[in-house]
């Protein structure tokens, strides 16, 4: 006779069984959901650090074009030799201290510890995403993009001194530039520093970046003086054309290129729907006001002079860059319109104010990187809630400050021990041939060298 309490008995046990096996079941689904969003995060992170990064390296080749576009043909292997060994020696002098310098224990001070980068082995780091709190890129990616941004502060110095600076004093320079400069003043803001405590607002380097290089480059030209024949007794100036507006005109548009990089990668994240549309605002308003800057360059030119000046137009658009990159996101598309065209207007007054002032900046760097540096950063309260006007100075004139002395500090010591200045001779013959041995333009002869 068939128990029909005993079946029903062992089918309660049976669905009670196959329910905890539905459950545990749920439970490692859902723990590997987790997971699996956790991968999903370290990927597109990482991946958004890499693709950025190498498209602000990218930018070294910009800048290398740019300085041999404006430069004269006699001086342009000197200048393609200066931008392939600073861009090496900021990756080097980033990994052995800047890196751990500008974000290592800082904690609201000064600077943070100094010392190698030691990379966690991948294993590991895969292992660690199970804990709470991981970090959701991996460490590798994150020091490739930092370092990128480095070695621009040290171009815009090789662009004011070119065609009249000693190799290995500049590149002596650069050494302490990428390695102890450059990281401090990161650290402020970056590193979670004082300036970061007060509220300062720096989204991608307006003053971080571009400025610390501008004040490095003016510090330079003070001390290094003016080319020959740039300035008459009378107070006249000399126009000193570039050798190439088509090589000028190439490294602008890299820089543009190099620039959505730049402001879209310091976004730092890609994870999410809300990240991703940050990252294409950004590029939207990065783009918007280098075209303002261009464009208000070529007008003002045609204004004031009767004929556009490519070299102003080129250096507008590079203005607009510099201006928008202290707060790419927050703008609306008119303010950041505004943003890059003051900046345009700022290459097209200040480029000819540094010659009544006997500067001699040959590429246009100060204007663009400094001045339109420091508009961009105070333009930053106009669109971000959480900066103020004070707070934005109080950082500019903080890093300016601190970056001019010490600049000025090491060029003037190194003037002392060794000279920063080429001989008239090697000026007038050329740094390609008295620095460098290896001319870009061999077949000109002789007659290049009175180009």
């Amino acid at each position: 006779m068939i128990d029909h309490g005993k079946i029903m008995r062992l089918g309660g046990v049976g669905l009670g069984v196959s329910a905890a096996l539905l459950a545990t079941s749920g439970v490692a689904m859902a723990q590997d959901a987790v997971a699996f969003d956790t991968q999903v995060k370290f990927i597109f992170n990482t991946l958004n650090f890499l693709v950025m990064g190498f498209l602000v390296m990218w930018m070294a080749a910009g800048f290398s074009m740019l300085e041999a576009g404006l430069v004269r043909s006699k001086n342009v292997s000197m200048q393609l030799t200066k931008n392939i060994a600073l861009y090496s020696i900021a990756g080097l002098m980033y990994w052995v201290v800047g890196y751990n310098l500008m974000y290592n224990g800082v904690d609201g001070g000064f600077f943070g510890t100094p010392g190698p980068v030691m990379l966690p082995d991948p294993a590991a780091e895969q292992a660690g995403l199970a804990k709470e709190g991981a970090t959701m890129y991996a460490a590798a990616s994150d020091w490739f993009f930092q370092m990128v941004f480095v070695a621009t502060a040290a171009s815009i110095v090789s662009g004011t001194l070119a065609e009249r600076i000693k190799l290995w004093p500049f590149l002596i320079f650069v050494v302490v530039l990428t390695g102890i400069l450059y990281p401090i003043t990161g650290a402020w803001k970056w590193g979670g520093g004082w300036l970061d405590a007060m509220g300062f607002q720096d989204f991608a380097g307006s003053t971080l970046v571009h400025s610390v290089g501008g004040w490095a480059a003016l510090a330079g030209a003070i001390l290094l003086g003016p080319r020959l024949g740039k300035y008459g007794k009378d107070g006249s100036v000399h126009p000193i054309p570039g050798s190439n507006m088509a090589l000028a005109t190439l490294g602008t548009f890299i820089l543009w290129l190099g620039w959505f990089g730049f402001n879209g990668g310091s976004q730092l994240a890609m994870d999410s729907a809300e990240n991703v549309s940050a990252i294409a605002r950004i590029f939207v308003n990065t783009n918007l006001a280098a075209a303002a800057g261009a464009i208000t360059a070529l007008i003002l030119t045609q204004i004031i002079y009767g004929k556009v000046d490519i070299t102003m137009v080129l250096n507008g658009a590079l203005a607009g860059l510099v201006s928008i990159t202290a707060e790419p996101l927050a703008p609306s598309v008119p303010l950041a319109l505004f943003v890059g065209a003051v900046g345009g207007v700022i290459v097209v007054i200040f480029v000819p104010l540094l010659d009544k002032l006997k500067i001699d900046d040959v590429v246009g760097a100060i204007p663009v990187h400094l001045v339109a540096g420091i508009w961009g950063t105070i333009a930053v309260a106009f669109s971000n809630s959480d900066a103020s006007f004070a707070t934005q100075l109080v950082g500019i004139v903080a890093i300016g400050a601190f970056t001019f002395v010490a600049s000025f500090i090491i060029w003037f010591i190194l003037k002392m021990i060794m000279g920063i200045r080429v001989s008239e001779e090697e000026e007038m013959m050329g740094l390609d041939a008295a620095e460098i041995g290896v001319e870009a333009y061999p077949e000109f002869g002789k007659g290049s060298q009175a180009i």
